[in-house]
């Protein structure tokens, strides 16, 4: 605004004052009346995101950490199987948008690791069966099913988050694994050793006996079930010719430089039942994705240096070979056996190491697994597989 007063600036000088006075004290009075502005405090907290639903989890199956709401159904057993009583163990639990849902293609299976058991493991409580619950971790498959792996969290739902509780949960903690509960790399593979060294060695001939007992097919007990084809196979069908089953090396002889005297070449934690011509496609090969079918057990593959097994059993086949990493680190008069991060290699070193570790989390212990280490160590050699206790141990020493 221009006020033209002639020659008087001071009364042009004290116009503009008052004219400016006034406005300033007119637009305070505006913005008084007016809706505030809320500008949000830097330190307030941000809304939680809101949970995923399981019909969106099963569809987002990308390895994703997310957090997922849903009702507590039952216990996966198998990729088709979830169980609503009598819980085989606490190492999972399967979530539906109903209470009362049946369909498995309609649940979400959720791996609950050894720090959680105690609290969100289906056989120590049962009464978690209807409860809605939020629960955290990766999207992917879990008993090749949707699911959700490497689990960080679990709550009932508008619940707190619990913290994981110290210590493991495998009912050995106390007793056989307790100089080894709570430690982690170098310390944690010195201490698993020196518990599960000192066993009861079988001779190469009472392998045919145990295996029978510790492979024994539980919907027939006069059958056998072979680790690479599942075929479910008489006990007595075993020997050397084509249609038997024979001991199959996990940790291939060769590979390991023992042979079938006493020691790692009779140890029943890595020794399975397994179809003649099977076995031999396997040979001494490393194990690994990928391959070409192989003719007479479905879902395996094999190419010039590595062998693939089927999903079901991936994570039987890698912790039995860190079972034998562990328990031979060069003493007994045997040799070091250790991991290979490559395929291909010889002497003493079997791979993949990278593949092994993901099939132990993605392939979860089962009922039959823990049944054939509670079998070995409570009839036959007195020692445990720990990975098959823990299998998270497997990312504490191999990290």
């Amino acid at each position: 605004m221009t006020l033209l007063l002639g020659k008087g600036r001071s009364r042009t000088s004290a116009l503009v004052t008052s004219l400016t006075l006034a406005l300033s004290l007119s637009l305070a009075l505006a913005l008084s009346l007016a809706v505030p502005v809320l500008v949000p405090s830097a330190s307030a907290p941000a809304a939680a995101a809101t949970p995923l639903t399981v019909s969106q989890a099963i569809g987002q199956q990308t390895g994703a950490t997310q957090t997922v709401r849903g009702y507590v159904v039952g216990q996966p057993t198998a990729t088709h199987t979830v169980v609503r009583s009598n819980f085989p163990s606490d190492y999972a639990l399967a979530i539906a948008a109903s209470a009362s849902t049946t369909s498995t293609s309609s649940m979400l299976y959720v791996q609950i690791p050894s720090a959680f058991r105690s609290q969100w493991g289906l056989r120590t409580n049962p009464s978690l069966m209807g409860k809605q619950i939020d629960v955290t971790g990766a999207l992917s498959a879990y008993f090749s099913h949707p699911g959700m792996t490497s689990t960080s969290a679990f709550a009932l739902s508008g619940g707190t988050t619990e913290p994981p509780p110290p210590g493991g949960t495998s009912p050995w903690d106390s007793t056989y694994y307790a100089p080894a509960v709570g430690k982690s790399g170098p310390a944690l593979r010195t201490a698993l050793h020196d518990i599960i060294d000192d066993h009861t060695k079988l001779s190469y001939d009472a392998v045919w006996t145990a295996l029978k007992d510790t492979d024994q097919d539980p919907g027939n007990t006069a059958n056998v079930i072979e680790l690479y084809t599942g075929r479910s196979i008489s006990k007595s069908s075993n020997g050397g010719s084509t249609g038997n089953w024979n001991r199959e090396h996990v940790w291939a002889q060769s590979r390991g430089g023992f042979t079938t005297s006493a020691g790692p070449g009779t140890d029943l934690h890595h020794i399975r039942p397994e179809d003649v011509t099977v076995n031999s496609v396997r040979g001494n090969k490393d194990f690994d994705n990928g391959g070409s079918a192989v003719s007479g057990c479905n879902d395996c593959w094999t190419d010039g240096d590595s062998f693939e097994p089927r999903d079901a059993v991936k994570g039987d086949v890698a912790r039995m070979l860190l079972y034998m990493a562990i328990r031979y680190e060069g003493g007994d008069g045997f040799n070091d056996l250790e991991m290979s991060s490559t395929v291909g290699t010889s002497s003493t070193l079997i791979g993949d190491l990278e593949t092994l570790l993901a099939w132990n989390a993605a392939d979860p212990v089962d009922t039959f697994e823990m049944r054939r280490n509670d079998r070995i160590h409570a009839q036959w050699q007195g020692n445990r597989n720990p990975f098959i206790d823990h299998p998270e141990w497997a990312a504490a020493i191999w990290n």
